[in-house]
């Protein structure tokens, strides 16, 4: 599929920090999924974003960090892709991490749109880690994040020390079903996806560098 045919720009947004000792070998093998879904040879090769503004994927060695502000021209088939990076950055990742993934619709145009229509924008959040409890540590403190943010409009921070409390027992009761099921080694449920976004609400903007 060209960049011209395709009815998506997808986005992937996020930093991943690494493991002592992950090589760039490693990395450029974690990433193939995207590197080769570019068309791309190799890691180096596929690195560089669609856009010249964005600074594509990076790794600093020195900071042991993975960096991704990456777009490249796709469709839906483009989140398998996604699962298999997944998987594979969760063997390297030193700790839990979330990605952002937004599809923005190629083919839409909000200027010459009828008002009623739609986009086709979807927007995933993804999250990484070396164990379960790493994964649900960082899906819990964005969850918290936002849920102060929200409420802060309405209440002081201290009076809501019970609404995170509330946030807290239910990532321990799913921790605890966990591990009773004895499927730790699979990734919690909803690690490997996440809720669609853009529908009626208008476009998601671009990350601003």
């Amino acid at each position: 599929m060209s960049q011209y045919d395709a009815p998506f720009e997808i986005h992937v947004h996020g930093e991943v920090p690494l493991r002592n000792g992950v090589s760039y070998a490693q990395l450029q093998e974690a990433l193939k999924p995207l590197w080769t879904y570019a068309g791309a040879k190799s890691l180096a090769d596929g690195a560089e974003s669609a856009y010249e503004e964005e600074p594509g994927i990076k790794f600093d060695a020195q900071e042991r960090m993975l960096t991704m502000c990456w777009t490249v021209a796709g469709d839906q088939d483009f989140r398998q892709q996604l699962d298999e990076m997944c998987m594979s950055l969760n063997e390297l990742a030193e700790e839990g991490a979330a990605i952002e993934v937004t599809f923005y619709d190629a083919e839409f145009d909000e200027e010459e749109a009828e008002p009623e229509a739609e986009s086709r924008d979807d927007f995933l959040m993804l999250f990484v880690g070396p164990t379960p409890a790493a994964i649900m540590q960082v899906q819990r403190d964005l969850l918290v994040q936002d849920v102060v943010n929200l409420m802060e409009r309405h209440f002081d921070a201290n009076e809501l020390n019970g609404v995170v409390g509330e946030i807290d027992k239910l990532f321990s009761q799913r921790f605890d079903a966990l591990v009773s099921s004895l499927e730790l080694g699979k990734p919690p449920r909803g690690s490997g996806g996440g809720s669609g976004g853009g529908h009626g609400g208008g476009r998601r903007p671009r990350h601003l560098h």
